[in-house]
């Protein structure tokens, strides 16, 4: 695991404690890539067939990486045991509903990870930072906040929550290169423009969200992503080092009467041992 200082782990933590400055070397990364991606394929076995759910959240600066950090945290997936819920502006029906309600609807089935890019947590960023939201309705939400995730997490559900963070000087790199990009610059919009001119507001909406809403079973890490090698593999291995925690991750057993089948078609499968303990 990359040095814990990189993130945010305690409720007093802030953006300024993230250590922008540190890089990750090309061959390190590609070892420690292929690393994870092994062990992101047994943790989703893990949740297949224990039947546990889970939630990533992924927040973070606009043009920061979310996309591509969510390209490689599932690329090594079966496409059958996750979902990736993309939130944007809620739709007319949903601004009509308890501002949760769209996310009730969006939670994983038994075995599923559920990834959020963008969250429930618009409320007290976006909405916040741009004056969407009246002051009285965002502070309400952070009560509102914490108590729909510990019924989530009482009724067993796993949360991880991650904030890709940049320095403002990157974020204005990355936004112009995706504009002057034709297959990217669809994704940007004024806001995101905007958002340059309400940095210092966002950022103490980030700060706050981090203290106020960073419980044991649902905790916030601020990841660095000013180098993306960095920025991706911590997020990577802290996704499994959370998720994974107390999980059996020894892949399951051959399904029972495979062997002998495979026997009878002229296959020698290997020893009915491997793979999890087979129950007697």
């Amino acid at each position: 695991m990359p040095d814990p200082k990189s993130y945010v782990l305690s409720p007093d933590g802030a953006l300024a404690d993230v250590d922008l400055r540190r890089v990750l070397a090309k061959t390190t990364y590609r070892k420690r890539h292929k690393a994870v991606q092994t062990r992101l394929r047994q943790l989703q076995l893990a949740y297949k067939f224990s039947g546990q759910r889970s939630i990533i959240v992924i927040e973070g600066w606009d043009a920061v990486g979310k996309g591509g950090l969510i390209q490689r945290l599932t690329a090594p997936l079966d496409p059958r045991g996750y979902q990736v819920w993309p939130i944007g502006a809620p739709t007319e029906t949903e601004r009509g509903e308890q501002y949760l309600q769209r996310f009730w609807r969006r939670l994983p089935r038994p075995g599923v990870l559920a990834i959020f890019d963008r969250s429930w947590y618009g409320r007290v960023l976006v909405e916040r930072a741009e004056n969407f939201a009246k002051p009285a309705v965002w502070r309400r939400a952070y009560g509102e906040i914490n108590a729909f995730e510990k019924m989530l997490t009482d009724d067993g559900v796993r949360i991880v929550k991650l904030f890709l963070h940049v320095s403002i000087e990157a974020q204005r790199e990355r936004l112009a290169a995706r504009m002057a990009d034709p297959l990217e610059s669809w994704k940007l919009g004024p806001s995101d423009l905007r958002n340059i001119v309400l940095r210092a507001d966002y950022e103490a909406a980030v700060n706050e969200m981090f203290a106020r809403c960073s419980p044991k079973g649902a905790p916030w890490f601020a990841v660095p992503f000013e180098d993306k090698s960095l920025g991706r593999i911590a997020a990577l291995e802290t996704i499994v080092a959370h998720l994974g925690e107390g999980m059996d991750m020894t892949p399951p057993p051959l399904a029972k009467g495979l062997i002998a089948a495979a026997r009878r078609v002229g296959l020698s499968p290997p020893s009915p041992l491997s793979g999890r303990r087979q129950k007697k």
